[in-house]
Order: structure tokens, then sequence, then C-alpha cells
């Protein structure tokens, strides 16, 4: 059987101040439901809120740690969670002032105070960890503790989004006398503040439980949960569920696998939760490689590319068509490549592109994946792609996969012309899908600048403090990147989790801002 859930309202703004009201005290830590078992294809990368920059890590962060702020379910605005209150307390959007809650603990007892915020913030900034999120906080200048309870963040130059950077992950407060300052954690464990503890974490899997010391807005509806890892091994998750070995599949179902639960009838006894998703993936063009650094050849693939016989045939429509650097859902959202390119493959726009180019031969192309990252139809993808530039008879292309370590080395070497990104975004807000791949140091490592864009428009838009008035800046960005084509949106994905009955509040669990929340799941 399928359940459609009706997806909670999406809340859009900013505010300068943020204050705790009504049900926001103090969380119900009895944990007196069932415990809950759920197992995912991806796996947990870090414990170290200093070097997690993952989607299964920023799992756990979200659930074992506090942050300043949190993004309440279904909303995207940031709302208190261990600050009682936080506001700008200047115009220009560079300075934070943020109140704690009284009586704060770590799951350890030790009380939480303003210290740790500084020491969480100091030590992630100063480790500077590769595979960590410090690349979030250009920004920050300098954290100050005038007492025990305050917290005041001074940054370098406005930014308006910084709320909502404190509310995801990367915000996670640790225990400053259970973290070197200097080196990240090594024994798999973790103390933090959130509504639950780790008890263990091991190859094949995590076990959380209540944390009793928790004070923030989360009422827990179980007694704990334990996390299976499959590595990859998405026949096995569905096996797994299926015999009831798991009570919950999340992240990891391949489309097919989706599609086949969705067709049962209810005597299965396994349901299909959809949510909605900010989640996208894009193919990345090197601008310096000899072939892909041609406008041309780019300009061609964007007129081949079938989005529609993609999410048909590989994706089984468990995605859907993205034509926007930014996705449906979030302000700022737009259609500049559909605008630009259509939604309908032209092979004689594609040749005069390339001819424009100076290119009258057959274009020889490699489609680099690697699908131990981006999903397990990746290469199923590329391989689809490949075919559809193949049936032109304007390209040979072909594509060739390898291990997310080596591919992401050698993505930063320079030595892939076309390839796969996927991005999971780290707070519901079009900065996060336009700073990281078009500003400095950007994560796409493919030689792609733009003055107006790194010099105007990002600064601009991530000052404003009223995000709706950011659109016509963000649409003016998408433009120049359908122009100039440094990347080529392909999907944007839809959000599932596959449950057997009995097991309830995963709707909370599946929104944009994409945390989830163990506290909200239950089981009969």
């Amino acid at each position: 059987m399928h359940t459609r859930w009706a997806v909670l309202p999406v809340l859009a703004g900013l505010t300068s101040g943020l204050l705790t009201g009504c049900g926001s005290g103090g969380g119900d830590s009895g944990g007196s439901g069932s415990s809950v078992v759920m197992g995912m294809s991806d796996d947990v990368l870090a414990t170290d809120p200093a070097s997690g920059y993952d989607p299964g890590s920023w799992l756990l962060f979200n659930n074992v740690f506090q942050s300043l702020l949190a993004f309440p379910k279904g909303g995207t605005e940031p709302e208190p969670e261990a600050a009682k209150e936080c506001a700008f307390t200047d115009t220009q959007a560079r300075v934070y002032k943020c109140t704690l809650k009284d009586g704060l603990q770590f799951s350890n007892g030790d009380a939480l105070t303003s210290e740790d915020v500084k020491f969480s913030f100091d030590r992630m900034l100063k480790i500077n960890d590769p595979a960590g999120p410090a690349i979030m906080f250009p920004m920050l200048d300098k954290v100050e503790t005038p007492d025990a309870k305050t917290v005041v963040f001074r940054l370098k130059v406005p930014d308006a989004t910084f709320p909502s950077k404190l509310a995801s992950g990367a915000g996670s407060i640790v225990d400053h006398s259970q973290y070197d300052g200097d080196a990240l954690r090594k024994d798999d464990k973790a103390v933090g503040s959130g509504p639950y503890r780790l008890d263990s974490f091991g190859k094949d899997e995590a076990v959380f439980s209540v944390n009793p010391h928790y004070k923030g807005s989360a009422e827990t509806k179980n007694s704990g949960v334990t996390l299976k890892f499959f590595h990859g091994e998405q026949a096995d998750l569905k096996d797994a569920l299926v015999h009831g070995e798991v009570d919950i599949a999340y992240r990891g179902l391949t489309a097919g696998a989706v599609a086949d639960i969705e067709k049962q009838d209810d005597s299965s006894g396994i349901e299909v939760i959809e949510g909605s998703s900010a989640e996208v993936q894009h193919l990345v063009f090197n601008m310096d490689d000899p072939v892909a650094g041609k406008l041309g050849v780019r300009k061609a693939i964007a007129y081949l590319l079938d989005r529609d016989a993609l999410i048909r045939n590989v994706y089984e429509d468990t995605a859907t068509p993205l034509y926007s650097i930014i996705p449906a859902g979030i302000t700022g959202h737009n259609t500049a490549f559909f605008d630009t390119y259509g939604a309908r493959p032209s092979k004689a726009k594609a040749a005069a592109a390339l001819h424009a180019d100076g290119i009258t031969g057959k274009v020889k192309l490699t489609l680099w994946s690697t699908p131990s990252r981006y999903g397990p139809a990746t290469d199923q993808e590329l391989k689809a792609i490949a075919a559809q530039l193949n049936a032109s008879g304007l390209f040979t292309a072909d594509v060739k996969s390898v291990a997310y370590d080596q591919y992401e080395k050698d993505v930063a070497k320079g030595k892939y012309g076309v390839y796969v990104k996927g991005w999971v975004p780290d707070y519901p807000d079009a900065d996060n899908f336009t700073s990281p791949f078009f500003g400095k140091g950007n994560v796409l490592s493919n030689h792609y600048t733009n003055s107006t864009i790194t010099g105007s428009l990002i600064p601009r838009t991530a000052a404003e403090s009223d995000r709706a008035a950011t659109t016509p800046e963000f649409a003016r960005l998408q433009k120049i990147v359908a122009d100039e084509l440094p990347v080529l949106p392909v999907w944007q994905a839809k959000q599932y989790a596959v449950v057997r009955d009995g097991v309830y509040g995963l709707e909370y669990c599946l929104d944009a801002s994409t945390v989830f929340r163990f506290w909200e799941l239950s089981k009969g």
C-alpha cells in the first residue's frame, strides 16, 4: 500500500529576532514508547561534528547534539533550541547574540554553557577538516562569551543566513571537557546535549537511547533507535525490511524497489512514505578541460539532455526534472535552464551550438560517475545520458565509474571533464545552493569563476534579511549560470522512507530541512 502524506507547509522568510514560544520548553525525555530499528545504505562517516559533512553523519548530529537553533518540522525558518532567544543586534547582520536556556546539560551530566558553544566553533574552525563543515563559516570572525549564558558571534561580512547555518548540523555543540580542541575524536563516541545519546557505534550498527538530561523542544515518542548500516547493499536493505529485521528503510532503496513496494496491496504490511526534498543532482563541467571547457560542447549537452526520459526510465518517477540551480520549494527557484534550452531535446540546436564553436566532428566525451555516494542509480543514469548524446550522432560518449575516495581526488586534480555532483542542503535557503557552488573555495572544483556572482550577487543576497527580496538577484545569478553552463541541473529528488505497519511519525522526518527527527518515530 502506498500512503502519501500531506506535506507540512513550508515557512518562508527570516526574522531578526528569535524567541522561544509555546510548546518549545523542556522536551519529554521519558522515552515511553518502543524502540525502533532503522536501516539505510548510507554510511555514517563521522561521529565528531568537526568532521562529518555527509547525510549519514548529519543524521547522527541532529539527534545526538543540540544547536542553538533548530528547524521545526515542516519549516525552513530556524527556531530556538539550546538558545532561549537569538537576534542580530545591529542593522548590518554582522553581530548575532544568543542567550542560552537555563539548566542545559550534556548526556554525561556536565553543564552546557557559553564556553562550550565558543569551544565548538573555535575547534571546528581550527581543525578545519577537509571533510568537515568549517567551509560553511568563512564569515565568522570570532565568538565572544560575556557570561555563562550569552554568546556573541561577530561576522566579517553581513550574513542574514547565519541563523540557518547555526541550525544545521554544523552548529552542533560539544562538551569542551570531552573533546580535544586541536584534533578530531577517534573513538567513535559522542557527548552531546540532544534528544538522544549514542550508546554504541560499530561497523554495522549504531545504538541510540533517550538522553535523560535533554532540555529542548523535541518530545521523544520512542525509547531508542537502532540504526543498521547496509553499506550500499540496497537489495539487502529491502530484504531486511520485508523480513521484519528493520522497521524503516531510509536512504538507499533503489527506485525500482520503491516502485515495486508501491504496487503491492495492503496485505504486504509495508508502506511507502513520501515527503518533500531539496536534494538535487547536477552534471558538472570542468571549465579547463579541452573538451568540456568549450561552451559549444556544454550547450549541445544541455540541448540534448532528456530529463523526462531519465526520470521515467531510470528513476521510475521517484525524482522530478530540475531546470534551476535552486530547487522547487526554496525561495529563488525559477526555470532558467528550461527557458534557455527547453524541455525537449533538439539535435538541430545542439548541432548549431557545436558549429558556432567551430566543432565539426563527433565529440568524444567521458562521463564520470561514483554511485557509492550519489545513489544506486547514478551509473545507470549517466549511461542513459551518454546514450542520449550518442543517439544524436554528434557525440561519442562513454561512462566510467570509480570509488568515491578516488573520485574526489581526481575531481580536485581536474582529471575529469564531465562528472556528477549530488547535493543535500545544509540549510533550506537559496544561498546554500549557490554560494557553495560558485563562491570562493567552492565544492565543485571545476575552475569556474564569475566576478559578478562572487563580487556582487552572492554578497548582496547573503546580506538581505528579507529572503523573499533576494529573488530578483538569484534569478540574475541563475541566468548567468544558464548562459555560461559550468553546471547543468538534472533532477530534484523526492524523499522516501519505507516502513512496516505500526510505525508512525515518518511524515515529520521528511521535509526540505533534511533533518531526520528520531524523536518523532513511534512503534505500536
